[in-house]
């Protein structure tokens, strides 16, 4: 009797498809708070840079502004256009487009050999810029841990005014002291740039893909009406600190060295510093006060502070006008941690990156119009007048953020 044979089927080779392992939701908020820090260092990063250019190239105080307001023009552009984008395709895939741009930036400036291409690479750099920080700052929010519920509004505070007192004291340092300083920061941070990339490439995705992204990409500031009062009551601290910033970052090395002499780069990064460090430990030591309180400190010290350098300018003395600006710099950091904190608890998730990118929209406006304006004055009636004109009227917005705020606290 013939005997029955049973093959066994073959095999399979095939295997099932293998999902890419992600970063845990910790070491991803951290991995975006690192970007969002070297992302800011790096606009800070020109501004110790701007003296060295003008000894290169011989263009005017206001060319130099010009300089600055063409990477406020892109950033206010990607904030407008690209500040929703993230909400309908993910936050990935916007945030590696920056990350790109940012490369490209860097490469425009290892080249950059007359104003016309340094033009070209901030301009690159602001869209760049513009498009991470929306992105980054709604991630943080996403990636927020449930027992510190007020976190990811304290990071956005102290990412960018941390950010950019690294890069200038950083970029100020290399200037003085290393090689060939136009080329050797912009390296440095190419470099970083590559590591972010990698990073990206592990993160989670934190934000679900929603119909609407090219409708998204139509230029609009919209604002919820529930958010309107308390967003409105925000906006004068906004725009005296950022108003402030500007004036820090576009001519703060030029008056160290026009006002008082210091023309030492690192001198010049460290105007900057002076008033952005501070800002980042208050707000870290801050983090756990009453918005309103912290709020009502920063109008308060911002105008204090900026009354001081004042009359630091006015009479020579560089002891007094460095005092007024470490005051200044408590107060910009309390502005920054209770205006953002104050969003990140006031959104909800399909909010956060159109709100995030309408408050930057206004930082930067205060921060490029005003330093623009100041930068046209001191070609016509110097930069001692310009510097006490323009911190006049960053110490009366101080003041009237103040008043804002207590009008806010008695409407409840």
């Amino acid at each position: 009797m013939p005997t029955e044979i049973t093959v066994a089927p073959a095999a399979t080779t095939e295997r099932p498809p293998v999902r890419k392992r992600r970063l845990s939701r910790p070491v991803a908020f951290a991995a975006i708070a690192a970007i969002f820090v070297t992302f800011a260092a790096a606009s800070a990063a020109p501004s110790p840079l701007y003296v060295v250019y003008q000894q290169q190239w011989g263009f005017s105080a206001s060319t130099l502004t010009v300089i600055f307001a063409v990477y406020v023009a892109g950033l206010i552009a990607s904030l407008l256009v690209l500040g929703a984008l993230s909400d309908h395709i993910g936050r990935r895939p916007v945030l590696t487009a920056a990350i790109l741009l940012e490369a490209v930036a860097f490469v425009l400036f290892l080249t950059a050999g007359d104003v016309g291409v340094l033009l070209a690479a901030r301009v690159v750099q602001g869209v760049a810029t513009g498009a991470a920080m929306t992105t980054l700052g709604a991630a943080l929010v996403d990636l927020n841990p449930p027992h510190a519920p007020g976190r990811a509004g304290l990071i956005n505070g102290i990412a960018p005014v941390a950010g950019l007192a690294v890069g200038a004291l950083g970029c100020g340092a290399l200037v003085q002291f290393a090689p060939s300083p136009t080329h050797f920061v912009y390296a440095l941070l190419l470099l970083g740039m590559v590591l972010a990339a990698v990073v990206v490439a592990w993160l989670p995705e934190t934000s679900s893909r929603r119909p609407g992204g090219v409708a998204s990409l139509k230029p609009r500031l919209g604002l919820p009406v529930r958010l309107r009062t308390d967003f409105l009551a925000l906006t004068p601290i906004i725009v005296a600190s950022w108003a402030l910033g500007g004036l820090y970052l576009s001519l703060g090395p030029s008056v160290a060295a026009g006002v008082f002499g210091l023309s030492n780069h690192l001198i010049g990064g460290l105007v900057v510093t002076l008033l952005c460090a501070p800002g980042a430990v208050t707000s870290f030591l801050l983090r756990n006060r009453p918005t309103p309180q912290v709020l009502a400190l920063a109008g308060v010290l911002l105008t204090i502070g900026t009354v001081v350098s004042i009359v630091g300018v006015e009479a020579g003395d560089i002891w007094l006008a460095g005092a007024g600006t470490l005051i200044s710099g408590v107060g910009f950091g309390a502005s920054a941690l209770a205006a953002f904190g104050t969003l990140a608890v006031l959104a909800a998730p399909h909010e956060r990156g159109e709100l995030f990118a309408l408050a930057l929209v206004i930082s930067y406006v205060a921060f490029s119009v005003p330093a623009v304006i100041a930068g046209l004055a001191a070609g016509s009636v110097g930069l001692h007048t310009t510097a006490l004109v323009y911190g006049l009227v960053v110490a009366l917005l101080g003041a009237a953020a103040v008043v804002a705020q207590r009008l806010r606290v008695r409407r409840g």
